[in-house]
């Protein structure tokens, strides 16, 4: 499913004494099957796009094209519930939005709001679970006997059952630890090409960002700075440094490397394989 934000803007407590112009003049546009990661400062406007991507928030002005349905600035919305389905979204620790009895019908309790039967439901609550790496042996268990990681994974494959076309990450991986983000991000990565989702990426770590997404948007200061893939992104990475963002690990030691030894690789790099490469190649030139 396609989303284009078109010229939006978005104030806060608009026409109080409180108003703060959040975002302005963003234009965004979200091809079908597209894995975009937004990056940017704390308070540079990421979180009130991805608001405006499922209508939990209306642009003050400006459009926002969510599939067939249009989101017009002044303009009166009925049945925002078919976007919210098709839309879902993982905040920053979904595990504290758990709240039923069971994690079945934690993970029941979205599709059965949209009108999907109590066993249909509870098929997809069988077949999300073990998509997010747990067994069905748990669908009984109360989600407070679960670890936290347990009640992450539950709590995302609750937003999974409403079968979204799109789906928003928001910091999924805060509070874990790398091997717990790896595991996560490796999750949604599987699931972005086996649904042939569209997956939005809000996160403040550089290397899942270039890992994972084929086009990278950064913003600063509530507007669209630049759009890119991960290569064109990260190969001006003093531009971002002067922006207080930080780079890919990877991206870091290849400056220092190069500053070290006054010399210019022929292109950045973003994994470990192509750094090791490059080291190597210099190395040999010099012994040789």
């Amino acid at each position: 499913m396609d989303i284009l934000l078109k010229d939006v803007e978005y104030r806060y407590q608009a026409n109080t004494p409180f108003e703060r112009l959040a975002i302005t003049d963003v234009t965004i546009d979200i091809p079908a099957g597209t894995y975009m990661a937004l990056i940017g400062h704390t308070g540079s406007g990421k979180s009130t796009v991805l608001q405006h991507l499922n209508a939990l928030l209306k642009p003050t002005s400006g459009t926002v094209k969510i599939g067939d349905r249009e989101i017009i600035a002044n303009r009166k919305e009925k049945n925002l519930k078919s976007i919210r389905q098709k839309v879902g979204i993982v905040f920053q620790f979904p595990e504290h939005q758990l709240f039923e009895e069971t994690v079945e019908k934690d993970i029941c309790f979205g599709p059965m709001n949209f009108g999907v039967s109590e066993a249909v439901s509870k098929e997809r609550a069988k077949a999300c679970i073990q998509q997010v790496g747990l067994t069905e042996d748990i669908l009984q268990k109360s989600p407070f006997e679960l670890s936290g990681g347990q009640m992450r994974r539950v709590a995302i494959a609750g937003v999974l059952a409403m079968e979204p076309s799109v789906l928003v990450l928001d910091e999924p991986t805060a509070g874990l630890d790398p091997r717990g983000r790896k595991e996560i991000m490796d999750m949604f990565y599987n699931l972005h090409k086996e649904r042939n989702l569209s997956t939005v990426l809000v996160t403040h770590s550089m290397e899942d960002a270039s890992q994972y997404a084929d086009q990278i948007l950064v913003m600063h200061r509530g507007q669209v700075l630049k759009r890119g893939t991960a290569e064109e992104i990260f190969s001006e990475p003093k531009d971002l440094i002067e922006l207080g963002l930080d780079v890919p690990e990877v991206v870091r030691f290849q400056l220092k490397f190069e500053n070290t030894f006054q010399t210019k690789f022929k292109k950045i790099c973003l994994t470990t394989e192509q750094i090791t490469d490059e080291v190597a190649a210099f190395l040999k030139g010099r012994d040789s």
